[in-house]
């Protein structure tokens, strides 16, 4: 019985003992498949972090790399751009004929910032060489001839007799004469415009009547409710089978694309463009401007002065409110002198002769007028300073009187001498330009310029009442220069402009008494105005002044 009793014990002591073994395996194999999971996770996590710190690490060796790299271009472009800044400098001095004042300046920039200094040079410091862009084959003879024949009259006074508003001025109808072909006429009539709506008013209402031809040549054309109006009397023309031609300035009329100049051929309206840009886009030329507002219709009416084609320069743009600017509307012989000018340009930009067309020359049946005039036109392929040289000349002929409208004063040292000199020798000098600058460096320019004149007893304005965009001068109530030339060394210089040089006492007097009207929408500077402006305006002033050749 005592064995019996004893099996049943001891079995069920074994089974206690391996269900404790199997838990004891079980929480074995647990702590092993949890301390493996523990290891697979830091091993995940290391790898992790591995590539982390190579990739931080590839970062790094890439920025190390570009800086080694930048440096090494630096180094290289900053030698190189030494010489290239002395190369400059030498044909700057030797080569190219500048001013004093603007090889300074060109050698300053070059100088204090080489790289960007280098890169305006390319832009705006090369000079065009001085050669005859606009020669036309064929006409140089008759236009000699022509002038040897006035050159004659004037020499021996003729034409001094025959036109007594000519007696101050014969040695400057030679000048012009000799030194550019200049013709001078006595049988014009001129319409003088200071408002954008009444111009293009009477531009449109001549188109409509046009019945041979219309040209057009605008520094700027921008597609706006201006053009659209002037578009629709030139297609309802075109249409009629009037022949219809526009030339643009590419850097001017950079605001429309190609597809809007091939929309005006496909309406068959011829179109040329001066100095085009490289790629439909890069304009490599800064300076060197087709600045020239002339329209010619059918050779009897032509149209010259400061208007382009927008809508601010009638009025419409907020930025500038209202736009006063001076354009003349001129009828007999002198229109050919601004057709002539019109067909060297086209011939230029579309390599098309146009002067073998006789339709395009016709002698005026009868004298629209009485007034005398000469046309004249100035650019960078010109050995002289036509335009500047007539200023100069007027200012030095003044006994009482000048009257300078400009948006822009930035004179050569001539022109800035030549005033102080009238001044100071009791003519009374009146110059007005505009209190909103739409470029701050030429404004800042003209300040400094204005200043000089104002301590040496001139009477200058600004014009308040919008912007002012006229462009011209008078003396003495007998004669005057408008048209498109600013009185600044760009105009002079660098760009194609174009001017009336008249001489007649009605004219001028009527560029006097509208002078001293938009007196009423202006503020004289004061010498103490001008003394109490602030260090931080001198110190702009003296900047821009600094810069004023290259601006």
């Amino acid at each position: 019985m005592r064995i019996a009793s004893g099996r049943p014990a001891k079995q069920a002591r074994k089974r206690g003992a391996r269900v404790r073994e199997r838990d004891k395996e079980r929480k074995t194999s647990d702590a092993e498949a949890r301390s493996a999971g523990l290891r697979a996770l830091v091993n995940e996590d290391s790898a992790a972090f591995g590539a982390v710190d190579r990739k931080e690490q590839a970062v790094m060796t890439t920025w190390v790399q570009f800086w080694q790299t930048f440096q090494e271009v630096f180094r290289y472009t900053w030698a190189h751009m030494v010489w290239i800044n002395l190369v400059l400098a030498i044909i700057i001095i030797f080569f190219q004929r500048k001013e004093a004042k603007s090889a300074w300046a060109w050698l300053l920039a070059l100088n204090v910032l080489p790289g960007l200094g280098f890169l305006m040079y390319l832009l705006a410091g090369t000079d065009m060489h001085k050669r005859k862009m606009f020669k036309i084959k064929g006409i140089e003879e008759q236009i000699n001839d022509a002038v040897r024949r006035q050159e004659y009259s004037v020499k021996s006074r003729e034409l001094e007799q025959e036109n007594p508003d000519l007696k101050d001025f014969s040695d400057l109808v030679f000048f012009n004469l000799e030194s550019a072909g200049c013709m001078i006429s006595g049988d014009n009539a001129v319409e003088i415009f200071t408002d954008g709506n009444d111009k293009f008013d009477a531009l449109i209402e001549d188109i409509k009547n046009a019945e041979s031809y219309i040209f057009l040549q605008y520094y700027i054309i921008k597609d706006d409710v201006l053009f659209q109006r002037i578009r629709e009397a030139l297609l309802e023309k075109a249409a009629q089978g009037v022949e219809i031609r526009i030339l643009y300035d590419a850097m001017g009329c950079r605001s429309v694309g190609k597809h809007f100049w091939k929309e005006m051929e496909k309406q068959g309206i011829h179109v040329a463009v001066f100095f085009p840009a490289l790629f439909g886009r890069l304009h490599l030329r800064v300076n060197y401007r087709n600045h020239r507002k002339i329209a010619v219709i059918d050779g009897k009416v032509a149209y010259v002065g400061g208007f382009n084609i927008g809508k601010e320069y009638i009025g419409l743009d907020p930025k500038f409110g209202h736009w006063r600017d001076t354009h003349l509307r001129i009828c007999g012989s002198a229109v050919g002198g601004l057709l002539l000018r019109y067909i060297q340009d086209w011939d230029y930009a579309a390599r098309e002769n146009l002067f073998e067309n006789p339709k395009y020359f016709i002698l005026p049946e009868e004298k629209a007028g009485n007034v005398k005039m000469q046309i004249i036109s100035s650019g960078p392929d010109s050995e002289l300073q036509s335009i500047r040289d007539n200023y100069l000349r007027l200012i030095h002929k003044a006994k009482k009187s000048i009257y300078i409208q400009t948006p822009y004063f930035i004179p050569d040292e001539s022109i800035q001498t030549a005033l102080l000199m009238a001044t100071m020798s009791g003519v009374e000098v009146n110059l007005m330009f505009p209190c909103k600058p739409d470029h701050p460096f030429v404004y800042w320019a003209t300040l400094s310029y204005v200043g000089e004149l104002i301590m040496a007893g001139a009477n200058c304005y600004t014009y308040d009442n919008g912007f002012l965009h006229a462009k011209g001068l008078s003396i003495d109530g007998k004669a005057c220069c408008y048209g498109t030339a600013n009185m600044d060394i760009r105009s002079f210089e660098l760009n194609f402009e174009v001017n009336a040089m008249i001489f007649d006492q009605n004219i001028a007097g009527e560029m006097e008494r509208i002078f001293r009207e938009d007196l009423k929408c202006c503020t004289r500077i004061t010498k103490e105005m001008y003394k109490s402006r602030s260090v931080w305006i001198r110190f702009k002033e003296q900047i821009s002044r600094l810069l004023s050749p290259v601006l």
